[in-house]
């Protein structure tokens, strides 16, 4: 959305430093947080951050043609640029300017978020509300402030539906995005135990998550999976829905697809696991509540695809992998485990990598994932890095130790059966895409 100077002075506390007099304050531009991408014509938002200032960038955005600036810093004036504006702090700026974008176009503000299964369930939200509405989304997991802002800036004039992602590392964060979105229907997909290393305890870690509603409005809904952790501490007074995967009737998990049916009605996902069921059930209710049809919700359900590096199938050389390494905590990693030991046919291979964020308890929650596959038998382990050893060490799988991906693949290269199935599951700081593209690439040598 475009912005006159005009606007800007009327919805922010700024001041104008410098503005040459030819000025016309009714001429509309774009706001650039990022030099590489700024036009001709934008006005230059430098951000602050613990390890970047996007002011050290001011002169050069100038130099590219950006028409003016906003700065934090008075000194910093620049009479090249048409005109300078001041204000105390440009992410509360960026923010405040995102809010009166979401207010300007008024669409309904779906914010959802989780401790596993919100980018899921943002992507089913979106593929379900579209088949009926002009609809918008966050991209990626583009979840925290920035990605806030950065989805009203480019939310389409027309839209209806907007659906933003919410992450968190900390308390109060959550809260400050729900501030600045002011949502119609707030979701929690699940309270589970990331970031646990920062916030200390499960009790905490949902306390953040129900952050959510602090701003959600009076004639709202609030739809979350059905759990103490929610209920306990979500303080709501609104309308209130709460799921659970033993809502689902005649679940049907296959490699390709999930099916099942909810309040009488058959759906299909195109893809495996009953925690897509639960993901699910949360997107029908939300599509409900603005009556989508069922037709619409089934044809958006079944045509869900997920972002890169979730169940993304891979085959080299009559290897297939499966590459879930998008993140990783103790409950997603059973939840994928399950269900790709459950449909994939022998021989499998799992290769399970380091979970971050776990805090002191971090060593117990792997020996946990050992102990949850001595269930299974004849599949083969393959681990990397210093934590995941320990689902190693404590499992009665045949198991490999490796330091590093690398090691890993050539494993993978030198031993595995030409028809294996391999699951790559870990936190995505491990990068288990390089295990995929080293195989490929020699492959290709």
């Amino acid at each position: 959305m475009q912005f006159s100077l005009k606007e800007i002075i009327s919805n922010l506390e700024c001041e104008i430093l410098y503005k040459k007099e030819s000025t016309d304050e009714n001429i509309l531009f774009d706001i650039s947080t990022d030099t590489r991408k700024l036009k001709k014509g934008d006005v230059y938002l430098p951000l602050r951050g613990e390890n970047f200032d996007g002011h050290n960038f001011i002169d050069k955005a100038v130099l590219i043609g950006a028409r003016g600036y906003f700065t934090q810093d008075k000194f910093k004036i620049n009479k090249e640029a048409e005109f300078v504006i001041y204000v105390k702090n440009a992410l509360n700026a960026y923010l405040k300017l995102a809010n009166y974008i979401r207010n300007k176009i008024n669409p309904k503000v779906i914010a959802i978020t989780g401790s596993c299964g919100k980018t899921t369930t943002k992507e089913m939200l979106y593929s379900v509300f579209q088949t009926q509405y002009k609809t918008h989304k966050t991209a990626l997991n583009h979840n925290n402030e920035i990605g806030l802002c950065e989805t009203m800036f480019n939310m389409p004039l027309d839209t209806e539906i907007c659906i933003v992602e919410m992450g968190m590392r900390n308390l109060g964060e959550i809260e400050l995005l729900s501030k600045y979105s002011n949502p119609d229907i707030g979701i929690i997909s699940n309270i589970g135990s990331a970031h646990v290393e920062r916030l200390g305890t499960l009790k905490n870690i949902a306390i953040a998550k129900c952050e959510i509603v602090s701003n959600l409005k009076k004639d709202g809904l609030f739809i979350g999976v059905d759990c103490p952790q929610v209920k306990e501490n979500l303080k709501y007074d609104g309308k209130k829905i709460f799921t659970s995967l033993n809502d689902a009737k005649n679940i049907e998990v296959k490699i390709e697809s999930t099916k099942f049916n909810y309040k009488g009605v058959d759906y299909e996902i195109n893809q495996s696991g009953e925690y897509n069921v639960s993901n699910a059930l949360l997107v029908i209710e939300a599509a409900l509540s603005y009556n989508v049809s069922k037709e619409n919700i089934i044809r958006g359900l079944k045509n869900y695809k997920p972002i890169e590096k979730r169940w993304e199938k891979t085959v080299i050389r009559g290897l297939t992998f499966i590459n879930d390494s998008y993140n990783a905590n103790p409950e997603s990693m059973n939840a994928v485990l399950k269900t790709f030991l459950s449909i994939y046919p022998k021989p499998i291979i799992l290769v399970l990598g380091d979970m971050g964020e776990l805090g002191k308890d971090e060593i117990m929650y792997h020996k946990q994932v050992g102990e949850f596959l001595s269930n299974y038998s004849d599949v083969e382990l393959l681990t990397v890095g210093a934590l995941a050893k320990h689902i190693a060490r404590n499992t009665t799988l045949k198991s490999v130790e490796f330091e590093n991906s690398e090691q890993c693949a050539n494993y993978i290269i030198k031993n595995a059966p030409k028809n294996a199935t391999i699951l790559l599951k870990a936190s995505r700081f491990m990068k288990f895409e390089q295990i995929i593209e080293m195989v490929e690439k020699h492959d290709n040598d």
